[in-house]
């Protein structure tokens, strides 16, 4: 986040709010990676994690502009693990890669930092 941003009427209003939608957006993009995990089929494995991907982008989008860069290059990287598979040779398989598991156990792990340290729990 740059200084000017620091200073924009109201920015706490809004990191607070954005802190707030954290727990509900942490849950949902956890929900969705267990359903790729334990998904059967292709369709629902990939839906899954398209959703995933989506509120990750948004999140990607948001969090630096709000001074959280360490938690928009996690959601950054979560997305593009999810687009490296979706894109890859792989994805017409039933299969959720562990990678992803594993990036957005660390994405869930920032979120639950950020909302703990502002007291939000």
């Amino acid at each position: 986040m740059n200084a000017h941003s620091l200073q924009m009427p109201g920015i706490d209003h809004i990191r607070a709010h954005f802190v707030a939608l954290l727990e509900d957006r942490k849950a949902g993009i956890a929900q969705h990676a267990l359903a790729a995990w334990d998904g059967e089929t292709v369709e629902d494995i990939n839906s899954h994690l398209e959703h995933a991907r989506n509120t990750l982008h948004q999140i990607a989008g948001t969090a630096g502009t709000l001074g959280f860069d360490a938690l928009g290059a996690t959601a950054e990287r979560c997305e593009a693990q999810i687009n490296a598979h979706l894109d890859g040779p792989y994805a017409d398989l039933a299969i959720c890669p562990g990678e992803i598991i594993w990036c957005i156990d660390t994405f869930v792990e920032a979120c639950t930092s950020i909302i703990e340290a502002s007291g939000s729990t």
